[in-house]
């Protein structure tokens, strides 16, 4: 049975938080929570009687800190990041396959779907997936910074992504235009910038996009490899 998560929205990074959590279950995940919204959060858990099982993050971002330590503290749920984004303190390094489990049965299946970064991965939970910054609703993540790939994001949204039913909803990490949920089906036929392109049309659209470097990048990628916690701590 597909489950829509709670959706949650900051909006001065646009990013989304979600909650997902099985219908008559207690156990919860918290998907890319932003560090300035970590009582809201918590507000959300204690008044729906959750308990916070895994924090996971798509990729260590680059335009908001994180409150995966500070929430993984007052919780005592574990942090689950991509192996390849150098997160060290998380207890879970992530692979391409794994499958998180929680719940009564619950299981969010891995997928490594780099290209805004090298170590992004998505996530597939009941015919829902989030797609961090590999797949934007009409768009997807740049690829210029951070160990990018315009060739691997082509790859990731064409081989692992765009190969699940098209009734899969899309659930990214940001979004800039007032937009919530896609599905697979509709990005594959009408995205901005993956749909009826080949690879080399892709990479030369990104190439060209000249886009300003992230406003909090040298803060936010080091504190988010630490879980947003002080270094050290």
């Amino acid at each position: 049975m597909n489950v829509n998560p709670i959706q949650l929205f900051d909006t001065d990074s646009s990013t989304f938080t979600y909650i997902l959590v099985a219908p008559g279950e207690r156990a919860a995940v918290l998907i890319d929570p932003v560090q300035r919204h970590w009582e809201r959060d918590l507000q959300h858990l204690a008044r729906l009687n959750l308990e916070l099982a895994y924090i996971l993050e798509t990729h260590a971002h680059a335009d908001h800190v994180t409150s995966a330590g500070k929430l993984r503290e007052l919780t005592g749920a574990k942090a689950a990041v991509p192996g390849g984004c150098g997160i060290a303190p998380a207890e879970v390094q992530l692979a391409d396959g794994d499958v998180i489990s929680f719940g009564k049965g619950e299981r969010i299946v891995v997928l490594h779907t780099p290209g805004h970064t090298a170590g992004s991965m998505s996530y597939l939970w009941r015919g829902n997936v989030f797609t961090g910054d590999t797949l934007l609703i009409d768009g997807c993540g740049r690829t210029d910074f951070q160990s990018g790939s315009a060739q691997a994001l082509y790859d990731s949204a064409t081989t692992k992504l765009f190969v699940l039913p098209d009734d899969t909803r899309v659930w990214p990490a940001h979004d800039y235009k007032g937009q919530s949920v896609s599905t697979i089906g509709w990005e594959k036929r009408h995205n901005a910038r993956l749909a009826n392109r080949s690879d080399r049309e892709f990479v030369a659209l990104m190439a060209g996009l000249d886009l300003p470097k992230p406003k909090l990048i040298d803060v936010a990628v080091p504190a988010n490899q630490h879980l947003g916690l002080p270094h050290g701590a």
